[in-house]
């Protein structure tokens, strides 16, 4: 696996990675990484690699856009001096551009997006050593429906990004479309972007994958 012992491993993003986490420090006891990913994540670390004392941190905040990451930036990234950051921002970006078309102070269109994204990965990947990208989604098969059809440019966006920078990166776009070649995305997700535990899981295991995880290590084993 990639990590290393006694690294942190932080997340930031939206309510997506935000589930309920405590706040102002989502690490810790009693639920204090909320119930999505994010703590499956490090269960999986934990129960798997006891031996390295991974220290997971979540720092997603719910409604956040890739605007609201950069107020804070400093903060809740660079002052937490992670060894491994993984950033999943982008839904409200384009969420906001389709359930409140009106008040368009709110929106974040892709020009922003991108330059947003890329100066925050730009000053930030020289002081880790893992920085992980994951696109946005929109838990719906149909590429034509308007949303789906924004939210894969934007998760084109990332990918850019991502490889211009030579970051880790997911595509959970492609995670959701592989299941709703035979789920209904409402069984995933009721307002097809927050997901239950199911679509939680898809997306823990396409981090794990993307970090080198091994599924076959035993309990016990080194």
């Amino acid at each position: 696996m990639k990590l290393k012992q006694g690294q942190k491993l932080l997340f930031i993003g939206d309510s997506i990675t935000d589930c309920d986490r405590a706040k102002p420090e989502g690490e810790g006891l009693f639920g204090a990484l909320g119930n999505g990913y994010v703590s499956l994540v490090s269960a999986f670390l934990t129960s798997t690699y006891p031996e390295l004392g991974i220290r997971v941190v979540n720092k997603g905040i719910s409604g956040n856009t890739v605007r609201n990451l950069k107020e804070r930036w400093q903060a809740d990234v660079e002052d937490q001096k992670p060894d491994w950051l993984s950033i999943m921002i982008g839904i409200n970006d384009v969420w906001r551009q389709y359930d409140t078309p009106f008040i368009k102070e709110k929106h974040v269109y892709i020009d922003e997006y991108m330059e947003t994204l890329s100066n925050l990965v730009k000053e930030t990947k020289p002081n880790v050593e893992g920085l992980v990208l994951m696109t946005p989604y929109y838990i719906e098969p149909n590429p034509a429906d308007w949303m789906r059809k924004s939210m894969d440019q934007y998760g084109a966006v990332v990918r850019q990004v991502a490889e211009e920078n030579n970051c880790y990166f997911i595509d959970t776009q492609a995670v959701f479309n592989h299941v709703l070649e035979n789920l209904y995305p409402a069984s995933l997700a009721w307002d097809r972007v927050h997901p239950n535990e199911s679509g939680h899981l898809l997306l823990a295991r396409a981090f794990l994958n993307e970090i080198g995880f091994s599924w076959d290590k035993g309990i016990g084993e080194q």
